[in-house]
């Protein structure tokens, strides 16, 4: 807990009663007799009742589906938690069956193209033109349809094609190489992909025709690509691709129509970062999915219809599948493909201006980026349709909170979220109702029963522990794909607490019932009983004006205590001299604890990060342990795999490595 009282925002009364959830909670007085005198009671109720909760989420949003939703927890076991086990529904019917034809249902620009509007109207002809070029290539209810694209519409209308028939969607962005996205692909052997020539990235361009040629090659499995000539319009068709035009020509004209299907049956995979190991190929059903984000993206979110909903991701992050979501609820979303800090870091803030964006999601590296670069969002453009503002990805530290009222205004909700691929959605973040206090995200999300545990397994108030969910919501997976037996995902979530989920997050639940997130557990550094989350080092030292960015790492050593070793990106003509050195040190000690003053400094060029922008923090750790660097982290899952050559040279300098792994130190 920050232990500033004072709260950064708290909500005007016009918003309190135009929010979706303060008409949820007269709709539940009016429909369920049920009254309650504030969200946290709310909140509780939701948790304990969990029948009740999503059985009124169901009519609420007036969910359309064959069968009788009388049942909606079959079975409350986790793992193999069982919705509506009486139903058959469809996700992509929901997201086209709301709103006028000329309504705006995306807006999209890129390096490549000017901002542009898609209407719904076109949106579902899209989507019933390639549904029906799908069905002749012989797709139906459970076949793989991956794809290889890049945020634009063409990947919006794909997915809800591939949806609208019962067919299983996963998808790879064009920055990821050609074994990497192999190693997603292969594991859920796909009839269809759909994919792009290159794509264009801070102003270069990427051409991926090799990458490609090399992707259809390694998928036995596949018999037809869709093609789509992105970065050169005029690019050449390969053998045996159908172009994304003679596409929807196929079929044009056909009826719109939807599969239903039963609540779990998979909607899509979404993958792990895939540093350590083969990705996880997370199952999501349509309805768990369908349930989860009409609930979070009205409730939470507060998106009404027309409310320009952007979020800076790629396609390869699970908040594209959650951008895209907004047109459950009928907010136009808003696509972008390019590089944010091209031509200079203002470029989404200027995207904001020009779509008209109501609530714009980001990171909270994107915002740290923001204030190291003294950007000024509202300077020379108009941000007044902005009433949003999001941060995901990692947690953002008070200073991130500090700056986002000092460049957008008092006026700006900010809500800071935390959730996860696994789930694909929030466990903790933003509630409209309630106010912002600095360095806190507002409150556990309906129907997540959130805490934080010990490592005895009990629930403590006021410090870290690790985050839990010790209820089964909807949008759990209901299964890793080529996992017959269950044991991965049941490793993954369940070892250290059997029948609870445990995320992997320290967590800290304060009094007033905020939370605050410190990273994750698996990269916690534990000095002398005092465990420090990765994310208050990287405060502290990011605190030293000379410092734009670092990583930490705890490294066991055979019959010696563990080194912490800090990793620093230098400003530009800085040195990291011996005042340097203290004036880090002496920073971590103020901010943190004597014990997590490192024992060894050094300057390196960058940081290696993950596609979604994550700091490596186990695979180095692994690296300098003396693991095989092909077996502690795959390079094609990272943004920049250079970044690694440092560290295993490193390893090969450091004379202990392998006797650390023989006597069994590790992770």
């Amino acid at each position: 807990m920050s232990g500033d009282e004072a709260a950064l925002w708290r909500p005007p009364t016009s918003l309190v009663e135009q929010a979706h959830l303060t008409d949820f909670i007269a709709w539940l007085r009016a429909e369920r007799g049920l009254a309650f005198a504030d969200y946290d009671e709310l909140w509780h109720w939701s948790t304990s009742d969990l029948d009740a909760f999503w059985r009124a989420i169901w009519d609420y949003f007036e969910v359309a589906a064959d069968g009788d939703p009388a049942t909606v927890l079959g079975a409350p076991e986790m793992p193999g938690a069982r919705w509506f086990p009486d139903v058959r529904l469809n996700y992509a019917e929901h997201a086209l069956r709301g709103g006028d034809d000329d309504a705006v249902a995306a807006v999209y620009a890129s390096e490549v193209g000017p901002l542009a509007e898609l209407r719904r109207g076109e949106l579902r002809a899209q989507v019933a033109a390639v549904a029906g070029w799908l069905r002749r290539q012989g797709v139906g209810p459970g076949d793989r349809i991956v794809a290889y694209l890049p945020n634009v519409p063409e990947a919006l209308v794909a997915f809800l094609a591939c949806a609208s028939i019962g067919a299983v969607w996963s998808c790879c962005s064009p920055d990821f190489g050609a074994g990497s996205v192999v190693d997603r692909f292969s594991q859920v052997e796909p009839k269809v992909l759909f994919a792009v020539d290159g794509y264009r990235y801070g102003g270069r361009d990427f051409d991926r025709a090799e990458t490609l040629a090399a992707i259809r090659a390694a998928l036995p499995s596949l018999e037809q690509t869709a093609f789509l000539p992105y970065l050169d319009r005029a690019a050449p068709t390969p053998a045996g691709a159908t172009a994304w035009g003679d596409v929807l020509a196929a079929g044009a004209g056909a009826e719109l129509r939807f599969e239903r299907l039963p609540f779990d049956h998979p909607l899509w995979i979404l993958n792990s970062s895939g540093t350590t190991g083969l990705p996880k190929a997370i199952v999501q059903g349509h309805g768990g999915i369908l349930l989860e984000h009409l609930k979070v993206l009205a409730l939470h979110v507060d998106l009404h219809p027309g409310d320009r909903f952007f979020w800076f991701t790629t396609t390869g992050w699970m908040m594209w599948n959650f951008l895209v979501s907004g047109l459950l609820v009928e907010a136009p979303v808003v696509l972008f493909d390019g590089n944010p800090g091209y031509p200079d870091m203002s470029t989404l803030w200027q995207l904001a201006a020009d779509a008209r964006v109501a609530v714009f999601g980001t990171s909270a590296s994107y915002i740290a980026a923001c204030m190291k670069a003294g950007v000024e969002p509202a300077a020379g453009r108009d941000l007044g349709a902005l009433r949003g503002l999001g941060s995901t990805g990692s947690p953002l530290v008070p200073e991130g909170f500090d700056w986002v009222y000092e460049a957008l205004g008092e006026d700006t909700w900010l809500f800071s979220t935390s959730g996860g691929t696994d789930v694909c959605t929030a466990f903790v973040g933003g509630v409209p109702l309630l106010p912002v206090y600095r360095g806190e995200l507002q409150a556990p999300a309906l129907g997540v029963a959130l805490a934080a545990w010990d490592e005895s397994g009990e629930p403590v108030v006021g410090e870290m522990g690790e985050l839990v969910i010790t209820a089964p919501m909807p949008s759990m997976p209901t299964r890793f794909w080529a996992d017959p037996d269950g044991a991965r995902y049941r490793e993954s979530y369940f070892e250290m607490f059997p029948g609870v989920w445990r995320h992997g997050d320290w967590v800290e639940i304060t009094p007033r019932g905020t939370a605050v997130l410190y990273g994750r557990s698996d990269a916690t550094i534990n000095r002398g009983g005092i465990r420090m989350g990765t994310s208050e080092i990287y405060r502290a030292v990011l605190g030293v004006e000379a410092v734009v960015d670092a990583l930490a790492v705890d490294v066991p050593r055979s019959g010696a205590e563990s080194e912490l070793l800090l990793f620093v990106v230098l400003r530009e003509g800085a040195e990291l001299t011996p005042e340097l050195v203290a004036a880090i040190g002496r920073s971590v000690r103020e901010r943190c604890s004597p014990r997590h003053v490192p024992d060894r400094i050094e300057a390196i060029a960058e940081v290696p990060r993950t596609l979604t922008g994550k700091v490596v923090e186990v695979p180095v750790k692994r690296i300098l342990m003396g693991v095989d660097p092909s077996r502690a982290a795959s390079r094609e899952a990272l943004a920049n795999p250079a970044a690694l050559d440092h560290f295993i040279a490193l390893a090969a300098a450091r004379g202990d490595l392998t006797e650390i792994r023989q006597t069994g130190g590790g992770t």
